[in-house]
């Protein structure tokens, strides 16, 4: 970077106009990019409009940026290498991603030029990490009010906290041992490190680091790492509090842990990332799933704060309030994505509001001071099973409002319809399961199963939601997806009793096709202000070239490409979500695009296409007058080139 060029982005950093993300949020200058989500209230919202509904098809590759961990992969042929799924920051200038490799690399915001690089080496360590292997979600950005120190922080993949200086890449002596924290020591127990991981941003709440975790899922014994999640002093280094997401001895929620269950239970981690409002100092964790995930026998009880929010003061780790979305987690409902922040006014009552979203397709609306719930959540009652040695809850909360935004369970109206022929068909396939509600339980293999519906994998994922600060309109991409879960019986010297044989499986329907009606991936706009859905439009083709459907002339169904998760930004004008493209006509094509919606109605504004297919969530920033939008693509073990694409207008 030349010294003009760094003259330049200086000037800009001390003379940039400030805007707030909602009347709450941290003021930051216009155009960046300073966290996962845009902001600390995760709204992955930005004011700028340079980039329009007239001018998103105009779109041209500005610059390309090829992962550092090529470097690595392509010396080490037996290192296999996932998504490139990272969502870039831009500060000052500098765009900072890490790698699949949790390596972290500062580019020219305006040419993708490489700054300055840092490689842990975890690879040298680690043979795969957990859970979902070789792939990292990003980084995080803190800056000291008092002086100009600013800092990049990762969890790495084999179990540090790393702290870097934002300009030059380099390493602070000060922060733990040489610039790294021991993160495998603090949990209250000896952890296996081919069994918990990091692979997404930390959170940070003023002077705080908060620390999650990714663990193994599958697992055949009941003890395993816990999820506790931990802060430390962005300056030091040093852990300031532990939350126990499995409450201890005589903690507030441990006697929802039955028969001790407390002492060898594992996960109940926040693998995902985590939203915060920097006013209140407060941090609101979206906990997962406990050990195991579609068996709880060896955990009877409750099981707080298992698949719970939890809101923490972020300086001393002591709870402010929480909800449980799912007593004794029996279906892998984890909530996987940061919770959005916004300020709402609902019957004339202005309310400081968090909306979390899940794979049930439940948005959970809560007052975030206080976690009074702004419309009424019912417990109903759930079916039990009868699976040997489990524990059911009676009963689940069910939100009022707003109403779903997928698919919940199955019924004989649910299955495809398109031609005779085909319904006849889905009605045969489905006699090989059981149709019924959502929390329909797992069955132990040789009874007929319950379609789950949303499946592990359905409703809202990582990428998350956006939400709209000035109008409080919430967008959710979500993706409809139905397993069945088949539960055997474990042998010595396994102690978890009961888990999926092959995990859990897709149904197939006719000929293929999906068993139930589309969209088989959509997008919601719900008015937080009334709970009221705003619209739904059906994201991407779907299966409409399919043979049996090809003459039908169907619109778009939703889905296609092979990509599950597709990730949301908003600007002033635009929804901008991955892939979904409508103008091509390969599926293979459709994964490689990014598509944008008019985000006042839903109308399908048109698709670019991509080199590669996106896994990140896109990110905008204005960088010397330009607009750019910028999304990490590829996977070395899909075949093709991981990379940071940037888009701008001719």
């Amino acid at each position: 970077m030349t010294s003009a060029r760094l003259a330049r982005l200086a000037r800009l950093a001390l003379t940039a106009v400030v805007v707030s993300s909602s009347a709450t949020a941290q003021t930051v200058p216009v155009g960046e990019w300073r966290a996962f989500g845009a902001d600390p209230e995760n709204t992955k919202y930005s004011p700028l409009d340079q980039i329009t509904r007239e001018n998103f098809a105009d779109l041209e590759i500005a610059w390309r940026w090829t992962s550092t961990s090529t470097e690595v992969t392509d010396q080490r042929e037996n290192l296999r290498v996932g998504q490139f799924r990272a969502t870039p920051l831009m500060i000052g200038g500098l765009v900072y991603v890490s790698t699949e490799l949790s390596q972290v690399a500062a580019l020219d915001a305006g040419t993708g030029t490489t700054v300055w690089t840092y490689d842990p080496r975890a690879y040298e360590r680690l043979e795969r990490p957990a859970n979902s292997g070789w792939q990292h979600r990003g980084v995080s950005y803190w800056e000291d009010d008092d002086s100009d120190d600013a800092r990049i922080f990762i969890a790495t993949h084999d179990l540090q906290l790393v702290a870097l200086n934002a300009r030059t890449g380099a390493l602070y002596p000060g922060f733990g041992e040489n610039g790294s924290v021991d993160l495998s020591d603090t949990l209250g127990r000896p952890v296996d490190p081919a069994r918990i991981s990091h692979s997404s941003p930390v959170a940070i709440v003023r002077d705080t680091v908060v620390v999650g975790s990714v663990v193994t899922d599958r697992t055949e014994t009941r003890e395993a790492p816990p999820g506790h999640v931990r802060g430390y002093d962005a300056r030091t280094g040093r852990m300031k509090w532990i939350f126990h997401t499995i409450p201890q001895g005589d903690d507030f929620g441990n006697d929802t842990w039955e028969n001790d269950s407390w002492r060898y239970t594992g996960h109940t981690n926040v693998w995902s990332t985590m939203a915060v409002d920097e006013e209140l100092g407060y941090v609101y964790l979206p906990v997962g799933t406990p050990t195991n995930d579609f068996y709880g026998g060896m955990r009877p009880g409750d099981n707080l704060f298992a698949e719970s929010i939890v809101c923490l003061d972020a300086e001393t780790g002591q709870r402010v309030w929480h909800f449980q979305a799912v007593h004794h987690g029996l279906w892998d409902y984890d909530f996987p994505t940061a919770a959005n922040l916004v300020d709402i006014t609902v019957d004339g009552r202005p309310i400081k509001a968090l909306a979390q979203v899940s794979k049930q397709a439940f948005t959970y609306v809560f007052d975030r001071m206080t976690g009074e719930a702004v419309w009424p959540i019912e417990e109903r009652a759930v079916p039990a099973g009868d699976v040997p040695g489990e524990w059911y809850s009676p009963t689940q909360p069910f939100p009022t409002r707003p109403a779903p935004y997928d698919r919940q369970g199955v019924a004989v109206d649910d299955l495809i319809d398109f031609t005779p022929e085909l319904r006849a068909e889905a009605l045969a396939l489905s006699e090989r399961a059981r149709l019924g509600p959502l929390f329909a339980p797992p069955t132990v293999r040789g009874d007929k199963p319950f379609i789950l519906m949303p499946g592990d994998a359905g409703g809202a994922n990582w990428p998350g939601a956006a939400v709209d600060p000035d109008t409080g309109r919430l967008y959710i991409p979500s993706h409809t997806r139905l397993r069945v879960a088949e539960l055997i019986e474990y042998e010595l010297p396994a102690t978890v009793g009961y888990a999926p044989e092959t995990w859990v499986t897709g149904l197939p329907g006719p000929q293929g096709l999906p068993l139930v009606k589309p969209p088989y991936k959509r997008i919601t706009a719900i008015d937080l202000n009334s709970g009221d859905h705003a619209w739904m439009s059906p994201h991407g083709d779907g299966p409409r070239n399919h043979p049996a459907l090809r003459e039908l002339n169907l619109p778009p169904l939703g889905g296609g490409g092979g990509a599950l998760y597709s990730g949301p930004l908003l600007t002033k004008t635009l929804l901008i979500v991955n892939h979904g493209g409508r103008d091509v006509e390969e599926d293979a094509d459709v994964a490689r695009a990014i598509t944008a919606y008019d985000k006042d109605t839903g109308t399908y504004l048109g698709s670019v296409a991509l080199p590669e297919p996106p896994w990140g969530n896109p990110v905008t920033y204005l960088d010397d007058g330009t607009q750019y939008i910028v999304v990490a693509t590829g996977s070395t073990s899909r075949g093709s080139t991981p990379s940071l694409i940037a888009l701008a207008l001719p």
